[in-house]
């Protein structure tokens, strides 16, 4: 049985990322490893389309109005959530990664209630979320962190939508 650990989490509204490299780091990868399982594997960063680089690039301005959360477990950056500005009542998490050398340790499931609560704190009524069907370990995470699949917001093939209510 592996030891669970806890991670710290820091929490950044985007203009104030506190470690934009360990972020990009952590975008690079999850883009990479995404366009692999599309079927549209890239080399490196560079190849990577012009919104995912611009994630990578200036993490700062691409999430200046959401809010960053990374975890980070023996002074490392060990994974991240972007949760986005509230609207309608509604915010969205994205980009949740782990490094895959520090999954099975809970890191992700702190990284959501973390988004869960920050998003309770702010007022919202419901957080969503999208993840690609093929990401069945994901889809199982979620729903035991309270996400329920629900109608698609979104038309890309594919991809399921989640949602939990926060009130």
């Amino acid at each position: 049985m592996s030891e669970h650990i806890t991670a710290a989490v820091v929490r950044s509204p985007g203009r104030l990322v506190r470690e934009p490299d360990a972020l990009a780091a952590l975008l690079t990868a999850y883009h990479l490893c995404t366009e692999e399982e599309k079927g549209s594997p890239v080399t490196d960063a560079t190849r990577l389309p012009p919104r995912y680089r611009a994630e990578i690039d200036d993490p700062r301005t691409a999430f200046a109005d959401d809010t960053v959360l990374i975890a980070v477990e023996g002074g490392a950056a060990a994974g991240c959530l972007v949760v986005t500005a509230p609207a309608g009542g509604s915010a969205e998490i994205k980009r949740l990664w782990t490094d895959p050398a520090r999954r099975g340790r809970g890191i992700a499931s702190v990284l959501l209630r973390e988004a869960v609560a920050h998003c309770a704190d702010g007022g919202v009524a419901t957080v969503r979320l999208s993840v690609w069907n093929w990401r069945t370990s994901a889809i199982a995470l979620y729903e035991r962190s309270g996400f329920r699949i629900c109608a698609s917001w979104d038309p890309r093939e594919d991809l399921v939508c989640m949602e939990h209510p926060v009130a």
